[in-house]
């Protein structure tokens, strides 16, 4: 499976773009703010003969999800996500003008709700959703084994963990969910997270202070 980055909107979130030798895609927490943001989404999938099957959310904070009215026009569908977080769609204009942002309009609602445990099968390859409530209440990170891969979102970073002072946020269950379903997987497991540099599960069990 490969995975492309894409680095988007003024909090600098990670786009990713996930396919393999079928061409069948899958894009996490589109976050694209701007028009040159997804038109690079878009120039790639076209460039590479790739189909986007379904675009997923690890969660639905507003810089996550400025991406989902482009697919929504683009490709019909809208974004999978857990329904604990989809309180946040409603949210999301009034969030974009209290951060000083253009007002946008409401997301388009979640076409399918995630829950723990679900596979997601796109081409040859398959994600498995992990729920790990804290950063929000419905934060799910997605799992490929055959890759060894993690795609964690806002719940675990290099040397960090995702904030939980938002609504709805929970340093319990975040720490909880981190130790024992994510610190569980493989070390080698190498984990592309929500903002900032990619880590793996070795590295991040011997060295994050915060665990």
């Amino acid at each position: 499976m490969k995975v492309e980055l894409f680095v988007n909107n003024p909090w600098q979130e990670n786009t990713y773009l996930l396919y393999d030798e079928t061409k069948e895609a899958v894009l996490i927490d589109c976050g694209c703010y701007r028009d040159n943001e997804i038109e690079k989404i878009f120039n790639y999938i076209s460039d590479n003969g790739l189909k986007l099957v379904k675009l997923l959310n690890t969660h639905l904070h507003i810089d996550h999800i400025f991406g989902i009215r482009y697919i929504k026009e683009e490709y019909g569908f809208s974004t999978c996500a857990s329904k604990l977080d989809e309180y946040l769609l409603a949210e999301a204009p009034r969030y974009s003008e209290v951060l000083g942002l253009q007002k946008i309009s409401e997301p388009p609602a979640i076409e399918e709700y995630i829950n723990d445990g679900d596979i997601i099968k796109f081409g040859n390859s398959e994600l498995k959703a992990i729920s790990t409530p804290g950063h929000s209440p419905g934060g799910m990170c997605y799992y490929n084994k055959e890759s060894a891969v993690l795609f964690s979102g806002d719940t675990l970073f290099e040397g960090s963990i995702g904030r939980t002072d938002l609504p709805g946020g929970s340093r319990e269950q975040l720490l909880n969910g981190i130790k024992t379903k994510l610190l569980t997987l493989p070390g080698k497991v190498k984990v592309y997270t929500g903002h900032g540099p990619d880590t793996t599960i070795e590295y991040e069990k011997f060295n994050n202070p915060f665990l």
